[in-house]
């Protein structure tokens, strides 16, 4: 197991609460990607230094801490550029990583479907590229470890010409599951479709399987899944919804990364509205809803229907739920619900609320339709909201909510007549 010594070196006018949460982040990202926090070291700065980010001070003491633990990585919670990181390794003759690279190595540990291992080999892939010379020394020196998994354990001999051909092939075959992916979509047109967004581990997994009742995986540690899973939610009142889990997102998600997984996250472009998940009990709360707000931005998603959905509140007291909602009325005018995925009774109002907006999107008519056309009242019982019926003269007048796709479908059949309800 690496022994690990972590490096947080943020601005200096960065709240100092905040960057030590931004460092146990990092500590649990290690934890994820099975390494061991042996040490710590802070140093606030101005502006990143050339050579090795930190001070050369600094850059002295974290050598002399690296000796006095055993350490064999240290991991910066900053972004390096390669000489940063050449330098570094150069003057503490142990392997230097950033968050960036971190990340996508638990991602490559994560990574199940054979799209999924295609996005992280090429998000791989782009970082390396600049930084080939010291990822090659990484690998001469040993096999396995936290930051060389995936690609570059098997890949050593691969040059900037090969990996350049690896990088189209993979973007060749992605567009190939994107379309893929959009068929699957066409088909699914007519229903509502709802996607979980959210900072990783806020419970978008135990929010989709406490309500669809599927049997997912969920543990509670950073990007616990990647790939994302689509399940049928039973609302109630004969309403359905398809809900999208989708990968999770986190402070300075690699930018490769987002590319990558771009196509898997078409799925909440498509989507009706985006659950934004959001774990209650976390003091960061608020930085992680900036976070998630930034990449939908990136993603082009700044207007899309969004309904705030605080979970986990089962861990909060009376009154810290009642500070919380209250701080969320002052903070943002959109629709919150607040909710457990362990407590089946406050998943109601979520449901109610997705209801309501399925509602909106209905056409209230009454279609009248011959009285022993079992396959028709069939039809809008399962696709729509039937709010009543009255048999007269030999026809069947039903009062119903449908999709207004289902209207055109509908007024074609013989002996169908449909009215809208002013």
């Amino acid at each position: 197991m690496d022994k690990a010594v972590l490096v947080g070196a943020p601005e200096r006018d960065l709240d100092p609460r905040i960057a030590d949460e931004h460092l146990e982040e990092l500590a649990r990202l290690t934890d994820t990607a099975g390494g061991t926090v042996v040490a710590t070291l802070r140093q606030r700065l101005p502006q990143p230094r050339p050579r090795y980010y930190i001070g050369e001070g600094k850059a002295a003491e974290l050598k002399d801490l690296v000796g006095g633990r055993s350490a064999n990585l240290v991991i910066f919670d900053e972004e390096l550029s390669p000489a940063q990181g050449k330098n570094l390794e150069d003057l503490l003759g142990v392997r230097v990583m950033d968050r960036s690279e971190l990340i996508l190595d638990i991602f490559a540990t994560r990574a199940r479907s054979k799209e999924a291992r295609l996005q992280v080999e090429l998000a791989q892939l782009e970082y390396m590229l600049p930084r080939l010379k010291r990822m090659w020394s990484h690998l001469s020196r040993i096999r396995g470890g936290i930051g060389l998994r995936g690609p570059g354990e098997t890949q050593l001999e691969t040059d900037r010409r090969l990996i350049g051909a690896r990088i189209s092939d993979l973007k060749e075959k992605l567009g190939d599951v994107a379309r893929a992916r959009e068929q699957q979509r066409k088909s699914r047109q007519g229903q509502f479709r709802a996607a979980l967004v959210g900072y990783t581990n806020a419970g978008k997994s135990s929010l989709l399987r406490a309500l669809s009742g599927a049997d997912l995986f969920v543990e509670d540690r950073l990007f616990a899944t990647l790939d994302s899973a689509t399940r049928g939610v039973e609302l109630g009142s004969g309403f359905t919804a398809l809900l999208t889990d989708t990968v999770g997102f986190i402070r300075k998600l690699p930018h490769h990364l987002v590319a990558s997984f771009r196509s898997t996250l078409e799925e909440a472009r498509e989507s009706d509205v985006l659950l934004h998940v959001i774990d209650a009990s976390h003091a960061g709360w608020e930085e992680q809803r900036q976070v998630v707000g930034d990449v939908l931005e990136e993603l082009g998603l700044r207007g899309a229907e969004r309904i705030l959905v605080f979970n986990k509140v089962d861990r909060l007291t009376h009154a810290e739920e009642e500070a919380l909602r209250e701080r969320v009325r002052a903070l943002d005018p959109r629709p919150a619900v607040f909710t457990s995925a362990y407590h089946a009774e406050s998943l109601e109002a979520l449901k109610e609320t997705l209801k309501a907006r399925m509602r909106a999107r209905l056409a209230h008519v009454v279609v009248r339709i011959p009285a022993g056309d079992g396959e028709i009242l069939a039809v809008l019982h399962r696709e729509g909201e039937v709010l009543g019926r009255v048999e007269e003269d030999g026809a069947l007048f039903v009062t119903v909510r449908i999709p207004r796709a289902l209207i055109g479908r509908l007024a074609i059949r013989p002996g169908v007549e449909i009215r809208e309800v002013a």
